[in-house]
């Protein structure tokens, strides 16, 4: 009962922040910006969506193999699908999807903690590479994101900058840090991370996860040119990161409410209307939902 009271609350809580958001863009204006939605963009960002999923089908199950679980591409493209209609249907973002990917891998014989790390290291993998292409994308746009934040571009810039390099240098100091403390439930990642191929994996998981995140920004800023907002590659790869990462907080349904808050939010700047950046949020949410249905 407690579980389903919290289910409950967390659709309260997104639909009610859904349904602020809308009211403070105008009801009228955000169903004005949708109806004149451009099909061909809509297609072409429900194809780049389809596309950064199946590399990411793709990334984990090279994880599960690296860590000893075998599973087939077939297999892993049906549960990751699965996976995405789970999480749009469900409350708590992307927790729902990530539970199931690790009890049907499990229930396929493959061993619990390879199971387990897989989707974890998966998820961290994705939210890695999220962040270092929204920093680099936010210093490229620190001349608008800058004075919003009341700083000097040039302060901006190296802090952006700094940050950014750090945060991709961090995943290289894995093996060292595992090595002073990777006991318990902490051991099988650090009996992986010793092996000689941790290199090469963690150089292939670079590569696909920056493969999902541009593909990604690629259907968002499709799902924004569906409407009419025009903005640089740079604006696009900042702005996916609070937004994605916003849809990912366990508070709400598939992300609604959160995804299109965070979309007004980061768009501001650059000059985008409030209606036509909740529409940008509900229009890569319904990409969500398409793909869960495929998963069905």
């Amino acid at each position: 009962m407690k579980r389903a009271r919290q289910a409950l609350l967390r659709a309260l809580l997104g639909g009610v922040l859904l349904a602020g958001v809308i009211a403070l863009a105008d009801p009228a204006r955000v169903l004005a910006q949708l109806r004149q939605a451009h099909p061909g963009w809509l297609a072409a960002g429900l194809a780049a969506a389809i596309a950064s999923n199946v590399v990411s089908a793709l990334r984990w199950r090279a994880l599960a193999r690296w860590l000893g679980a075998e599973v087939s591409a077939r297999d892993a493209m049906r549960w990751y699908f699965q996976a995405i209609g789970l999480n749009a249907l469900l409350p708590g973002a992307v927790v729902g999807g990530d539970v199931y990917r690790a009890v049907v891998l499990r229930r396929a014989g493959q061993a619990t903690a390879a199971s387990s790390w897989s989707v974890l290291l998966d998820r961290l993998s994705g939210l890695w590479m999220l962040c270092a292409i929204g920093g680099l994308g936010a210093a490229l746009c620190a001349s608008v994101l800058a004075p919003w934040l009341r700083l000097p571009v040039g302060v901006f810039t190296a802090l952006t900058l700094v940050g950014t390099l750090l945060w991709l240098a961090l995943p290289w100091a894995l093996p060292r840090l595992l090595r002073q403390g990777g006991k318990g439930w902490l051991a099988p990642l650090a009996a992986a991370s010793a092996r000689d191929d941790f290199g090469a994996q963690l150089r292939w998981q670079a590569l696909a996860s920056a493969a999902v995140q541009v593909l990604s920004a690629a259907a968002l800023a499709a799902g924004g040119l569906a409407l009419g907002v025009h903005l640089s590659p740079a604006a696009w790869a900042w702005a996916m990161a609070p937004v994605f990462l916003m849809a990912a907080l366990p508070v709400s349904v598939g992300g609604w409410g959160t995804r299109e808050a965070a979309a007004v939010a980061a768009l501001a700047p650059f000059g985008v209307a409030a209606p036509a950046a909740v529409g940008v949020g509900v229009i890569y949410g319904l990409y969500q939902l398409a793909q869960g249905a495929l998963g069905a």
